[in-house]
């Protein structure tokens, strides 16, 4: 019972669990990385080409389609983000909604209202799926880890078994000593 729980035996499995634990990440992270770009992809949400409707800091995303955690991030903050600043005075949904319950006759506060509410939700919509890449990256990375430190962990014991093996053949091979020479006696 003790030979089955000795060092090597728990380093042993330690290291295929850890590789186990690493394909698991990657498998995640992978997936979860899969499913924000075919949830973005049929939305059709494009940064509109270069121009003077596209913030300087947006100019490497010109016309691309939206379709990856970064540029789900990117969108919302600084192109739906910087849109919803110049609706209502830069005041948020709750400000607007909050005057417009006041003066529900006040039609340009209605718009105002219904635009921040649009924007905030789509905006939340996409930094969600930006939440999900993030994790589904960090999975990703975990996994390779993992899976990397499992490998190293499970050399250290085959290492070890296979220099015991060596040495146990080296003392198997090893010629036996001469038998001493006896004096004759005199």
């Amino acid at each position: 019972m003790s030979r089955f729980f000795n060092l090597t035996t728990v380093a042993s499995i330690a290291a295929v669990g850890l590789i186990l634990a690493g394909v698991l990440a990657f498998a995640g992270g992978t997936y979860a990385q899969k499913v924000v770009h075919d949830q973005l992809t049929p939305q059709q949400i494009f940064f509109p080409a270069a121009g003077a409707k596209l913030p300087a800091n947006l100019k490497q995303y010109a016309g691309a389609q939206v379709d990856t955690a970064g540029e789900a991030k990117a969108f919302a903050d600084d192109y739906i983000g910087l849109h919803l600043k110049g609706i209502g005075a830069g005041k948020s949904y709750s400000q607007v909604s909050g005057e417009f319950l006041k003066d529900p006759n006040n039609q340009q506060l209605a718009q105002q209202r219904q635009s921040l509410f649009m924007g905030e939700t789509l905006r939340g919509m996409l930094l969600n799926a930006w939440g999900w890449g993030t994790v589904g990256n960090l999975a990703r990375l975990a996994g390779i880890a993992l899976f990397v430190l499992g490998l190293i962990l499970l050399a250290i014991p085959l290492l070890a078994l296979a220099a015991s093996r060596r040495a146990s053949t080296a003392a198997v091979s090893a010629p036996a000593p001469a038998p001493a020479a006896v004096p004759e006696p005199v």
